[in-house]
Parts: structure tokens; sequence; C-alpha cells
């Protein structure tokens, strides 16, 4: 009788042992893989689940999270045969848990090293200055051919990022040096530039100068010009008056006796002056005829204002014309 419930107490101990062996809790953005007496049976999802005692067993386990797997630094040849070091991360994800479980041995391993092979023949493709230049274009090829690779291990490559690229010293020394070279090239360019455009400016000032002196010039001549012409016009217009008034006097009454009178003085005067200046003149013989001195006097003051030695007309006839020196 004692023997029955020791018996059901280990039936009940035993239960409880194969029920926590066999029942297992899945976390989420996690799969597990089943296999059934050394097959594969099932992939489990996150929650609750029982297998069957002795019969099933979890194989696998898989994190359905995206991953970064660190690429170490390995030594890469470029095309113009410099030696640099290169490193960097890929980010993945597994979408299959099966095949990632029977696919390949290690996936982590054979995406790093697959990733390595693609770097080095993406690097030896370009020069140098180019891989500094075209990091994106390396890795978006890197993307390509390794995920086209690991699809039958149920991978998927999201991206690969290039971390560092380490020339060798000698190198880094001749690129400062080359640098240095273009920043001294760009500063005497830029120097050279400063000074056209001030050159180039100051020439255009002098050349808006020029002209606005040439325009000032222009202006005063015309304003010159205008000025010379109103005055001859105002002389022509005075002297029109003149000759208008000079006739109406003679038409009036004793008006031709006044113009010769006045006639008469104006060569009086005008011989004195021709005398003073030792000029020779040529007079009437008879300088009591008075009809005589007025033509003489109208000829000379007709004949005033010409150049070097002025010589006064002889009335006509000339009665015995006398020369004083």
């Amino acid at each position: 009788m004692e023997i029955f419930p020791i018996a059901v107490i280990g039936f009940v101990i035993l239960a409880i042992v194969m029920v926590a062996k066999t029942a297992t809790i899945v976390p989420q953005q996690t799969a597990y893989v089943v296999e059934s007496l050394g097959k594969y049976s099932k992939t489990l999802d996150a929650g609750f689940h029982i297998l069957i005692p002795f019969i099933e067993r979890i194989a696998y386990k898989h994190s359905l999270k995206e991953m970064a797997i660190d690429i170490p630094e390995q030594v890469c040849i470029t095309k113009d045969n410099v030696q640099v070091g290169v490193d960097g991360v890929l980010y993945m994800q597994i979408l299959d848990p099966r095949r990632a479980s029977y696919g390949i041995q290690d996936y982590i391993f054979a995406i790093s090293q697959l990733a390595q092979t693609t770097l080095r023949s993406e690097i030896g493709k370009i020069d140098l200055d180019r891989t500094f230049e075209e990091r994106a274009a390396i890795n978006a090829n890197i993307v390509r051919e390794v995920d086209l690779a690991s699809n039958p291990w149920g991978v998927k490559v999201l991206r690969y990022e290039i971390k560092n690229i380490n020339p060798p010293r000698d190198v880094i020394d001749a690129m400062e040096k080359q640098m240095r070279a273009e920043r001294e090239k760009r500063a005497v360019i830029l120097q050279s530039e400063g000074v056209r455009d001030a050159e180039i400016n100051r020439a255009e000032g002098q050349k808006q100068k020029v002209i606005k002196e040439s325009e000032a010039k222009r202006e005063q001549q015309i304003n010159e010009a205008e000025g010379e012409a109103a005055a001859i016009q105002a002389v022509a217009v005075a002297t029109a008056e003149g000759l208008r008034q000079v006739a109406a006097a003679v038409g009036a009454p004793g008006g031709l006796e006044a113009m010769q009178l006045r006639i008469a003085e104006q060569y009086v005067a005008q011989f004195g002056e021709l005398a003073k200046q030792g000029n020779s003149l040529i007079v009437p013989a008879n300088l009591s005829d008075v009809a005589s001195m007025l033509a003489l006097a109208k000829n000379v003051i007709e004949g005033e204002g010409g150049a070097g030695s002025r010589r006064a007309r002889r009335a006509d006839p000339p009665p015995d014309p006398a020369v004083f020196d």
C-alpha cells in the first residue's frame, strides 16, 4: 500500500520534468528550427510550444533581427598598384531560418569572407584617388554581389559601409604635398584673378572718366559755338539795324551832308593814323577839292583793316598826284 503513493509521486515528478524539457517559449524576432529523429521537422515562431519528448528537439536558434558584422581590415591593391588597408561593416538579416541552418555551415563566416573577396576585387578596378571618391559605388557593388551569393543561405544582405581606407605612410605624405600644392595653386589663381578684376575696374573707371570728359568738352564746344552763333547773329542784327538807321538818316533832309561830314572826319583820323605808322599814301594834289577828299576818304575807310602796308586809292580823276612817305 505504501508503494503506490510513492509511484504516483514519482510519476508526477517525471511528468513535470518531461513537460519542462519539452515545453519551450520562443522570444519575439527569434526562430527555432526543430528536428524530429534527426530530420528537419518545423520552425517555431515566437510563442509557447511543446515538443514531443524523445522525438523532437531544438537543433538551431536564429535571431531574425538585423545584424551588423564587422569586416576586419585587409590589404587591397588598387589599379595603380598601391596597397591600402580597408575595413568595413556589413548589415544582414535572416529571412529563411531553415536554409540558414542547412544551407551552409556558418553563414556569418561565409558572408564575411565573401565581403572581403568582393571588396578586394572592387578596389582593384579603380585607382587610389577614386577609392575616396567612389565609396558609395563600391558599397553598392559589394552589397549586390554578396546578396546574390548568399541568397541560397536564406540571408539578406542589406548594406555595406567602408569604414577606413588607409594608404601607406609615403603615399599619405605624397597626397598631403599634392593637396598643399593644389591649395597654393588656388591661392595664386585667386590672387591673380583679384588683380585682374582690380585692373579691369580701374580701366573701366578710366574709360568712364574719359567718356565723361569728352562729353563735357563736347557740351562746352556746343555751348561756345551756340554762344558765338548768338553773338554773330546779334552783331548782324545790330549791323542791319544800324544800316537801316543810316539809310533812314541819309534819306532825311540834311542827312547826306551829315554823312559826308562824318566821312571827312573819319578820313582825317585814318590819314593821321596811317601817317604815324609810316605807310605810303597816294593823296590828291589838290586837298581843297572836297569831292576828291570825300571820295578818297571813302576809299580809305573801305580799305581799312588790310594787313601790311596800306595804300589809299587816289580820287577819280587824280589831278597830278603827289607821293608822300
